[in-house]
């Protein structure tokens, strides 16, 4: 069987509370750990989607509405849906994020931070345009 959950891959969260949040594969544990006997993966993810941006809003704003919240986790291959986009910034994901963060909840929240500027850093710059969009389902 073809291996298509790779890191750099974008899902569709399915289960929890960011279930409909797109997400991007940073680390993924095909055949499970001791811990977790399943397969499983870390994902970054966006938790609060930007506003709508138009040109005669203000600087102060456009800056407002330009925020973008990220999460990370630790999920099941069952809730999640791949979907055939990829995103390029894998590399400075698995950077920003600490090797026990699949333990580790401060460790976790520290990698959270980084995310985020990398996203809204990603976001402002106008590349991947549609992952910064909202689900409408």
């Amino acid at each position: 069987m073809v291996k298509f959950l790779k890191p750099g891959k974008v899902v569709v969260v399915l289960r929890g509370k960011y279930a409909g949040r797109k997400a991007v594969i940073v680390q993924n544990y095909d055949n499970g750990t001791q811990e977790r006997p399943y397969g499983h993966c870390i994902i970054a993810g966006i938790e609060k989607y930007p506003a709508k941006v138009t040109r005669k809003m203000s600087e102060k704003k456009i800056k407002k509405r330009s925020k973008v919240r990220a999460f990370v986790r630790v999920i099941n291959y069952n809730h999640i849906m791949p979907t055939r986009y990829t995103l390029d910034i894998v590399d400075s994901l698995k950077k920003a994020i600490p090797e026990d963060a699949r333990t580790n909840l401060t460790s976790r929240k520290k990698g959270k931070k980084a995310i985020q500027q990398l996203l809204k850093e990603r976001y402002l710059t106008g590349k991947n345009r549609w992952f910064f969009t909202k689900l409408r389902f």
